[in-house]
């Protein structure tokens, strides 16, 4: 068997002087021949450290495998065993922390693109235009309230329809979604994706029922008296002020509120959409995680002469560049 290749099959993408004038997506995906061949460096191994990475233990060799052999079918029926939401898993989970940390080749050069081949099996299933739906088990008589259409409530709500319970979303917002939606900017995760993803959820039975605020429409006790149980999916939405003097100023914005501004009230469609979001010559973002580097290429794209990271740590490649 000959020796994998240390380094990554490369994912086309658009260049940086194109891309920070436009919210379109920024990576471009695997075609067929560079998936295969990214696949086939995975070493199959006997005992995968990577599924022992992954939070809901994909059974990560077997669709590789399905993919180094052609096989795309089968290969995405074995992701939708654990998870229902691989096209948005395979932009936005954090594999570098996680199954791809792990990864065996990591040892001698770069691990297999766990997450580039889970988006193209997803994306490569939507495009045949035929999303199978596994059958459903009879009902159990059980009825579950979910608080939330975040990527949790989604996952939540798929996992116990397809072990025969009735599901309902109650979703604060107009659209579903959660962070997937009003959070990542459309360059990460474009909101197709997100609703596409959405749909197959709903094909599972789970009926999503927007601008129900939990709590004030309903309260929790309420939901218990028509539910056997009820899992709160409301995430991290709300921000975290500094307690600073002028952190309350005009043209200051939570990370929270300027992108759930972009992205559902379509500022980065302006001017078709005259979304109220100020646009700053030079903007500075305070924080140097990823919703600090949303927040900066996002400026970037609305028309900002410099976006600027200030951070509280030293530099390291993760700041660089906001592109």
């Amino acid at each position: 068997m000959p020796r994998p290749s240390p380094k990554k099959v490369p994912m086309r993408e658009q260049p940086p002087e194109e891309r920070i004038k436009n919210f379109n997506e920024v990576p471009l995906g695997y075609t067929p021949e560079e998936a295969i061949q990214e696949a086939k460096r995975c070493l199959q191994c006997k005992e995968p450290p990577c599924v022992k990475g992954c939070p809901v233990e994909i059974d990560i060799p077997g669709f590789i495998k399905a993919i180094a052999e052609g096989d795309f079918k089968r290969a995405i029926h074995i992701l939708k065993e654990k998870n229902s939401l691989p096209a948005i898993c395979g932009r936005v989970c954090p594999q570098e922390d996680q199954c791809e940390k792990l990864c065996t080749l990591s040892k001698i050069g770069e691990p297999v693109a766990i997450g580039r081949l889970e988006r193209f099996a997803a994306d490569w299933e939507a495009e045949q235009g035929d999303v199978e739906i596994p059958e459903i088990p009879p009902p159990t008589g059980k009825r579950v309230a979910v608080v939330g259409s975040g990527p949790a409530g989604l996952t939540v709500a798929s996992d116990l329809a397809k072990m025969g319970h009735e599901v309902v979303i109650f979703e604060a917002l107009h659209k579903p979604g959660g962070v997937l939606m009003y959070g990542i900017p459309e360059f990460r995760l474009p909101k197709r994706i997100v609703e596409r993803e959405v749909d197959y959820v709903k094909k599972l039975g789970v009926k999503i029922i927007t601008s129900f605020v939990v709590g004030k429409t309903k309260t929790v006790d309420e939901l218990l008296q028509e539910y056997d149980a009820v899992f709160i999916g409301t995430g991290a939405g709300l921000p975290w002020f500094m307690g600073i003097p002028g952190e309350n100023y005009n043209g200051i914005y939570s990370a929270n509120e300027y992108l759930t501004r972009v992205n559902l009230m379509k500022a980065y469609l302006f001017p078709e959409y005259d979304t109220p979001v100020v646009r700053g010559e030079r903007v500075a973002v305070i924080g140097g995680g990823n919703v600090a580097m949303d927040a900066a290429r996002t400026a970037l794209r609305l028309g900002a002469k410099k976006s600027m990271i200030i951070y509280r740590r030293s530099r390291n490649p993760s700041t660089l560049p906001c592109r």
